[in-house]
């Protein structure tokens, strides 16, 4: 046998190496190509106010939704680069399924946040990703406390075109840890609220969840032409001052088909507090609610004041039900308030398991500091309530103004309440209040006589729309890819 200088077995050796590594290569080309091909394509529909030219999703931004993970500078990276996009179509910003925990973060104009259904905003409990605002200049002081306030989970200041939706994903404020610290004092500034745009025009927040807010949910103020649907609030009954909807001293507001459960007001009409409201001079006006559902043991379904400073006129609510609330309308104000609330119209009311239906206050006492002036008597005229029907009640009504300074202009018309088993003996207490009633049962009191069948239209609502009222939405279809 020739011997040839090469071993066979070395031979087959390396060519099989060869092989493993060129299977190798192809299988790491396929696991590339197979990560390209992991971005998922998602498209969907919403109507908005406005439908944007450029969509991306957080995950682009290094955004990562174990709920662990801050994702606090993927959320400012991404408004900041789609800003870039405001000219040209404006930008959307998509969430997808997950929990991403996060901080404070700001909006831009032209700009929508979009929540797939499975998605959460988790609000971190890491203090130092809240920055302390300035207190309002209507307010003077936080709420919670004299010093300055931690800003809102999501923020907005000047802006304009501006919508938070989605197809009914999660804002969940994990409150609970803010409640605490709260309670125990420990908090030098006053709680975040969920969301909340300043000095802002053209705002739609619809079809999202918002649960457990540290504060206030959803706080438009200084803002104008504001649309609000299909939200649900969610929020334990005994959670301090989680009120729902706070339109604060805003024009043209629009709430209608929403949900909410709080620990406190289902929605607080406000404009600023004592002489920093009076100052600040900006009333809340041209404000419609409708299709609400509330349930507050321990508050109103709606609530005007009692910071009402700079002034409430034509609010307009109708088609509202309220579940084991403790009342229906609430108004609140004192001597050193100023400010007015005027022409208010209800109409449509379901009530179920009530301590008063209608409340009416000239006593409710806090105040901002001891600076405010003792001769500043709020103006309450023109309340018309009609069509209301209550089962369940303790007391029919609780009318209180101020002497010297008595709630004028009542109506109320065409209302039916079935009181409770255990109800007070006398249904209506009424001082310094003036007005009408036409086919209301119980009998009210003398202070509000009874006008007969004849006037059962009074209270009449205003059958002009406002200017909110004929805002028309865009449907709006998008695809976004993300990991």
């Amino acid at each position: 046998m020739v011997w040839s200088g090469k071993n066979p077995m070395r031979i087959k050796v390396a060519r099989m190496a060869r092989v493993v590594v060129l299977v190798a290569f192809i299988l790491v080309l396929r696991g590339a190509e197979g990560r390209k091909k992991g971005k998922v394509a998602e498209s969907f529909e919403y109507t908005a106010i406005s439908c944007r030219g450029h969509s991306a999703s957080i995950t682009d931004f290094g955004g990562v939704g174990d709920g662990k993970t801050s994702n606090t500078k993927a959320f400012k990276d991404a408004v900041d680069n789609l800003s870039k996009y405001a000219s040209k179509g404006g930008a959307q910003l998509y969430v997808p399924a997950g929990k991403w925990l996060t901080g404070s973060f700001s909006l831009t104009s032209h700009f929508t946040l979009f929540l797939h259904k499975d998605a959460v905003l988790l609000a971190s409990q890491d203090m130092k990703e809240w920055p302390v605002l300035k207190p309002l200049p209507s307010y003077g002081r936080g709420r919670d406390a004299a010093g300055g306030r931690f800003t809102s989970l999501i923020y907005g200041t000047n802006l304009t075109d501006v919508i938070v939706t989605g197809a009914n994903g999660t804002i969940d404020g994990q409150g609970s840890f803010w409640w605490q610290n709260f309670h125990k004092g420990k908090l030098k500034y006053t709680r975040p609220y969920l969301l909340e745009f300043m000095y802002s025009d053209n705002i739609q927040i619809s079809n999202v969840t918002f649960l457990n807010s540290p504060s206030w949910n959803v706080h438009p103020v200084y803002s104008s032409n504001i649309l609000i649907q299909g939200i649900t609030i969610i929020a334990p009954v005994k959670s301090p001052n989680t009120d729902g909807i706070n339109p604060d001293s805003c024009t043209n507001v629009r709430i209608e088909d929403s949900y909410i459960v709080s620990g406190d007001d289902c929605i607080a009409v406000k404009s600023g507090w004592d002489e920093y409201g009076i100052s600040f001079g900006m009333p809340t006006k041209h404000l419609v609610i409708r299709r609400l559902t509330c349930i507050s043991p321990y508050s109103a379904a709606i609530a005007l004041g009692s910071e009402m400073s700079g002034g409430i006129q034509d609010i307009r609510a109708e088609d509202i039900t309220a579940i084991h609330t403790e009342s229906g309308v609430r108004i609140k104000t004192t001597r050193g308030r100023g400010g007015f609330v005027k022409d208010v119209y209800v109409k449509r009311m379901s009530l179920h398991t009530m301590k008063w239906v209608f409340w009416m206050t000239g006593n409710y006492k806090q105040h901002a500091d001891n600076h405010y002036d003792p001769n500043a008597l709020p103006v309450i005229q023109g309340i018309n309530y009609r069509d209301i029907v209550a089962d369940n009640v303790s007391m029919a009504a609780r009318l209180e103004g101020i002497e010297g300074d008595p709630f004028t202009q009542i109506c109320i018309s065409n209302v039916t309440i079935g009181m409770a088993a255990k109800a007070k003996k006398v249904p209506w207490t009424c001082t310094d209040v003036e007005g009408i009633t036409s086919g209301v049962s119980p009998r009210p009191c003398d202070l509000l006589p009874d006008q007969g069948p004849e006037k059962i239209k009074a209270c009449d609502f205003p059958a002009e729309p406002l200017s909110i009222d004929r805002v028309m939405l865009k449907r709006c279809t998008s695809r976004v890819k993300h990991m």
